[in-house]
């Protein structure tokens, strides 16, 4: 069996064997010094910090690297749940929209409390065939939380587009590990305290598309904009806003700085590994602990490819897998491990140890 050592170098130091990334990811070790020299700052110069902006400012630019986006087409926000609630404020009244059966209710919730919008709901891998003239719009996760299920997102795109519904895709299970082209969809989402090692508040909104200028046509109305989004936000603190931003800025909530100054670091050490490098390490440790459950006669749920193994019939083993130190999840009564950049072949050996007799 090949080897897999963690990488990152010396960016985590875990106290337990943590296959929990599908909860939340561990903060790297750059990032959580830079958010401890942030908070001591706040005592002289505010929770806004020396730089505000300027840290919005280059999170934006290092996330737009990253995903390989235009970096005018990325908005700032704070959760998955507001950006979907800003997406099905943009749709006229009578809409359809089409969502996957079990989808993640952030995603999906927001989208059916739109008074006058109609939600349908199909299997996961029907939804490229189930888009009809009438739909519009197309939201689905990248990757399920559940189970690690991967869609196949470019049928989904190409169906969308062949009957002129949008497409609203959420990346947060994919970010960081997950080679992806957003460019192809109209609005993509990402919370980025799972795989991308950030905290809690890093909520990124990419807008692509066949679209013009901001503000041009298929463009939605930046109704939640504050001050941050204003041109030159300095101008624009008070009374409606005369000029919004000319980039996706426009569509910006006012960050949480705090969350930002540790993203910016974070980010930063994904760009240094590699999407690529990431998501083999990955997807390797992911089938050597898919095989050995295999092996020992379990059918983990999720198909090839994926970081993330959720299993039937082991949901009974977690509390005696946190009690020997190994960090997993239940959901939906499978047992969820999921595999990230500071995992090791040793990890995928301890938690195996565990639970195959």
């Amino acid at each position: 069996m090949q080897r897999h050592m963690a990488l990152g170098g010396g960016e985590f130091a875990p106290e337990t064997v943590y296959l929990n990334s599908a909860s939340c990811g561990l903060l790297p070790a750059r990032s959580a010094a830079a958010l401890t020299a942030a908070v001591a700052e706040s005592a002289s110069h505010g929770t806004m910090g020396r730089d505000y902006l300027g840290t919005g400012a280059r999170v934006r630019g290092a996330f737009a690297r990253l995903m390989g986006v235009p970096e005018e087409r990325v908005a700032l926000g704070s959760s998955v749940a507001v950006q979907s609630a800003f997406v099905a404020g943009s749709l006229p009244a009578g809409s359809e929209v089409l969502v996957a059966e079990g989808d993640f209710s952030s995603l999906v919730n927001p989208l059916a409390a739109r008074a006058g919008c109609t939600v349908r709901v199909v299997p996961r891998e029907a939804l490229a065939d189930a888009v009809r003239p009438g739909t519009a719009l197309v939201a689905v996760s990248a990757v399920h939380a559940l189970d690690g299920r991967i869609a196949d997102l470019a049928a989904i795109r190409d169906a969308a587009r062949a009957h002129g519904a949008l497409t609203y895709v959420d990346i947060t299970q994919a970010a960081g590990w997950l080679p992806l082209r957003l460019t192809d969809f109209d609005y993509t989402v990402c919370g980025a305290f799972k795989w991308l090692l950030c905290p809690r508040g890093t909520t990124f909104m990419v807008f692509g598309g066949e679209r013009g200028e901001p503000g041009g046509p298929g463009w939605p109305v930046p109704v939640h904009a504050g001050w941050v989004a204003g041109e030159d936000p300095g101008e624009s603190n008070y009374g409606p806003i005369d000029r919004p931003a000319a980039t996706a800025r426009r569509y910006d909530e006012p960050h949480a700085h705090y969350s930002y100054v540790a993203a910016e670091h974070s980010l930063g050490l994904l760009a240094e590994l590699g999407v690529d490098t990431v998501h083999a390490h990955n997807v390797a440790l992911a089938e050597q602990y898919r095989a050995g459950l295999e092996a020992a006669g379990f059918t983990p749920r999720a198909a090839p490819g994926s970081a993330i193994v959720s299993t039937p019939g082991l949901a009974d083993a977690e509390p005696r897998l946190a009690q020997a130190g190994v960090r997993v999840s239940v959901r939906g009564g499978l047992l969820r491990a999921a595999f990230h950049l500071y995992n090791s072949t040793e990890d995928v050996s301890r938690a195996l140890s565990l639970l195959v007799p």
